[in-house]
Order: C-alpha cells, then structure tokens, then sequence
C-alpha cells in the first residue's frame, strides 16, 4: 500500500527544508526518501500513471494520500 499521510502546507515545508539539508550533507539516498513522503501533487501522479504506468507510480513509493483525496483510492486500482 502506497504511503497515504496527509501533511499540512507547514508540514510539507518543514519536510523540504530537511530533505534539502540532507542533500547539502551529500545523503542524496536520505533526500530522495524523504521527499517521497511529501504529498505528491494529483496531476502529477495522473500524468506519471498515464505515461509509465500505475505500477510503477506505486513502486516509488511516493506519498499519493492527496491523490486518493482527490480521485477516490480505487484511482489506485485502475
């Protein structure tokens, strides 16, 4: 199951700042991981499911719990 955690705009920023200054200490792999728990945006992940396709939206494990708000979490089965 995809990581579904709803964050406030303050939360998604804070998680930024801390993602960002991981990369800045050079842990790219610590960056990445947690800018996945980032909501990701619905249009984005639309485009992503249409052009790579739904599994491997899934297998990156980002955060979809803004996509599962705003098109049902059977989007995520289709």
């Amino acid at each position: 199951m995809p990581n579904a955690q709803m964050m406030t705009d303050e939360e998604k920023i804070d998680t930024s700042y801390q993602a960002c200054m991981l990369k800045r200490a050079g842990d790219e792999e610590g960056y990445d991981r947690l800018m996945r728990t980032i909501p990701l945006p619905p249009y984005l992940a639309k485009v992503f499911k249409e052009k790579v396709g739904l599994d491997c939206l899934l297998k990156l494990n980002w955060n979809l719990s803004e996509v599962e708000a705003e098109f049902g979490s059977d989007w995520l089965l289709r």
